[in-house]
């Protein structure tokens, strides 16, 4: 039953496509279908299906296509029959057999004409990785990096954490997680007893210490209180303002504690000259010091501090009395070191106090200039606000002897006139903050006076609140020299809109001249204060709306005016800083619309109903578009609210 070889190819010929016979009688793998095998074409209607049995009637048949050129064995083509096998051994993979064999290869039998194959290679299996049992990972991780990963936490986490384990509760109270100890963000929520433990476990690590408001610990102080200061020996910040605190758990924080740079004690009944006293012998190296509205604390327990603290730079002693103290004026005098001096209502400083404080005892006198030939004064921060003992004469003495001046505070100081403000306004170029509150007989000289001044390109925050005497012949030239103002608050004053036109002009001819790219949305640049200003009305509110919805502005004006525009503008101003200029936009035009119909509407003369329909429905659609647009399509109701609730 073997097939017959073809006679259609030359053995010496060229061969297009070669193959293996694996359908040899003799092949265990390979089945002798016969003559039987045949295509449905050439079946006559005979079945095509393989059989075993030789003779079934079937026309004779080729397997392959006769005119197909293939290429002879090479033992055919030697004219004699090869003995050698003609199929592939099954690879070792599927054979049967136990799945953790290890795989041996088997050599295939050399087959003429044939290379190894693919399935002939050993299959090699990738060593899988035992699992590690029982890992702790923070039971194993070093100590130092899981302190690195709780500093992430904020205090009030750090407390809740601590109660997860023994362990969790000894890392939370790491010192190292408690260096800076600032309550003002949590002391209503943090109870007195964790508070005290906090201190009393990060002691010699806390550097920084603010108790500021809490109130919560008058109990803890009188028992824990000398715990607490024997831990906290390495403080250099430490802050005790609204505290509620007896006399001697203060005591003990300032004598245990030497190194001490920063006190602030405002507010605290209980403190008195005997602190001062402690602080002078105790602390050399501190320099801020806050004793304001200390009412048990005066002029001579700050002389001893004057006279033993040589690097002390800023002293906040508001409310103090004794301001009058030749002695302790003379010798901040004589150090020199004071870079912010705080003395806001203090009544016993008067216009002697101030001389010997800014020019001494009997300084020499200029004869050409008049003025006092001193060395220059450091101060950089001067509040002298609400003295009223002051006068012009006193402070003059101010012109040509702070030239380092940054933070001015005059107000609330009543007779102060143009003159006072004249020389002191040549004569400090860094001048950047200026406070002018509720000087009624200032005029709008002292504005020309102040744009014209050398710090005029350096001024950021004006307040010129109640001086009912300041109007638009100051402001505009104030607005157009000092080009780099953040704040100005005109409340009470005769201010109108064609300041806010022009502010509105200056912040956009800014924003254009900074050249880059656009800032999407835009920040508030300028804050500007004009409620209770008679002369400001819609129309230049309007302005600033405007000019804030321009497209390509990297710079706004944040306005706060009259209470009725406020939600308009609040709403406005929302919606201009989160990028939605369209909508900021159609905002201001409903609000335009119903201002110019209420307007319309109080006008006498014929047609007054149709106004005053007019004015309703302008009134509806610009509430819905303060409240975000109809909601459907449609004007949700209203109603004028339950007359009993």
């Amino acid at each position: 039953m073997g097939r017959t070889s073809s006679s259609t190819y030359s053995a010496g010929g060229k061969a297009s496509m070669s193959c293996v016979s694996l359908t040899s009688s003799s092949s265990r793998h390979g089945h002798a279908y016969g003559h039987s095998y045949s295509s449905t074409q050439s079946s006559a209607g005979f079945s095509t299906a393989p059989t075993s049995v030789a003779s079934t009637p079937a026309p004779e048949a080729h397997v392959f296509d006769l005119s197909n050129r293939l290429r002879r064995l090479d033992s055919e083509v030697a004219g004699h029959a090869s003995q050698a096998p003609r199929s592939v051994a099954l690879p070792p993979d599927m054979r049967l057999g136990s799945k953790d064999s290890i795989p041996i290869p088997i050599p295939v039998a050399s087959v003429a004409g044939v290379l190894e194959d693919y399935f002939s290679k050993p299959v090699v299996r990738a060593k899988e990785l035992k699992k590690r049992k029982n890992f702790n990972f923070w039971g194993e991780m070093p100590h130092e990096i899981a302190v690195h990963i709780l500093q992430f936490l904020r205090p009030k986490e750090l407390v809740r954490c601590c109660l997860v384990s023994k362990a969790w509760h000894k890392m939370c109270f790491d010192g190292q997680l408690w260096i800076n100890v600032n309550t003002e963000d949590y002391y209503q929520d943090i109870p007195a007893a964790s508070l005290t433990r906090i201190m009393t476990k990060a002691g010699p690590f806390v550097r920084d210490l603010n108790l500021r408001g809490c109130v919560q610990m008058p109990e803890r102080w009188s028992t824990d209180g000398l715990n607490v200061s024997d831990a906290c020996r390495n403080l250099e910040y430490f802050s005790l303002e609204g505290c509620r605190i007896d006399r001697s758990s203060v005591h003990h924080f300032l004598i245990r504690n030497p190194r001490l740079v920063h006190i602030n004690l405002s507010g605290l009944k209980d403190i008195t000259n005997s602190a001062m006293r402690i602080i002078a012998q105790g602390c050399p190296q501190l320099e801020h010091l806050n004793v304001s509205w200390c009412l048990n604390v005066d002029t001579r327990g700050l002389l001893r501090i004057a006279q033993s603290c040589a690097l002390l730079k800023d002293l906040r002693a508001g409310e103090i009395k004794g301001l009058n103290d030749k002695a302790f004026l003379l010798e901040l005098f004589e150090h020199n070191t004071l870079e912010r001096l705080i003395l806001s209502h203090c009544l016993d400083l008067d216009d002697e106090s101030l001389h010997l404080l800014i020019q001494g005892e009997n300084p020499e006198i200029d004869p050409l200039t008049d003025r006092a030939i001193v060395p220059p004064r450091k101060l950089r921060h001067l509040d002298i606000s609400r003295c009223k003992s002051l006068t012009v004469k006193g402070v003059q003495c101010l012109s040509h002897t702070v030239p380092r001046l940054v933070g001015f505070q005059l107000s609330h100081c009543d007779g102060m006139t143009d003159d006072a403000l004249t020389g002191i306004f040549e004569s400090v170029p860094l001048l950047t903050h200026l406070d002018l509150e509720e000087l009624d007989e200032l005029s709008n000289i002292s504005l020309q006076n102040l744009a014209r001044s050398p710090c005029s390109k350096k001024l950021e925050h004006l307040n010129i609140s109640y001086c009912e005497n300041l109007g638009d012949s100051g402001m505009l030239q104030v607005v157009k020299s000092c080009s780099q103002l953040k704040s100005i608050v005109m409340d009470n004053t005769r201010v109108s809109d064609l300041v806010l036109t022009e502010i509105a002009a200056q912040v956009r001819e800014r924003d254009r001249a900074i050249q880059g790219v656009v800032q999407s949305p835009p920040d508030a640049s300028l804050h500007i204060v004009v409620y209770d200003c008679q002369n400001v009305t819609w129309t230049g509110v309007r302005e600033i709306l405007s000019r804030n919805t321009e497209p390509n502005r990297n710079k706004v004006i944040s306005l706060k005016c009259f209470y009725g525009y406020q939600d308009t503008v609040n709403e406005h101003m929302k919606r201009v800083l989160r990028g939605d200029a369209k909508a900021a936009a159609r905002l201001e035009r409903k609000w335009a619309e119903y201002m110019i119909a209420s307007e319309e509407a109080g006008a006498q003369g014929a047609g007054a109903r149709r106004r005053r329909r007019r004015l309703r429905e302008a009134a509806m659609v610009h509430a819905d578009e303060e409240d975000g647009g109809p909601r459907g399509g449609r004007r949700r109701a209203r109603s004028g609210g339950c007359t009993v609730m």
